[in-house]
């Protein structure tokens, strides 16, 4: 790799305000935000709006789509009789 052309991949934390979850990483993500870590160090800080901590879709609150009715609906209107 060359070293002049790579962004630096460092140690980052990832934060979900509405979770209220964190987490640490590595990545290439800057901020100008720090943060105290639990294990004593600062790390940068970015915050994100969703998470594996609130997206609905790994805490299982999401909701399912009734596409049987949907099909069925279209092909009252539109559909062969």
């Amino acid at each position: 790799m060359k070293k002049t052309i790579h962004p630096d991949y460092r140690p980052v934390v990832f934060r979900d305000p509405g979770a209220g979850v964190a987490f640490l990483t590595r990545s290439t993500a800057s901020s100008q935000k720090t943060i105290a870590w639990e294990d004593g160090n600062v790390y940068p800080v970015v915050d994100v709006d969703v998470s594996s901590a609130s997206h609905p879709f790994y805490t299982g609150r999401g909701r399912v789509l009734d596409t049987a009715g949907r099909v069925e609906r279209f092909n009252q209107r539109y559909g062969r009789r």
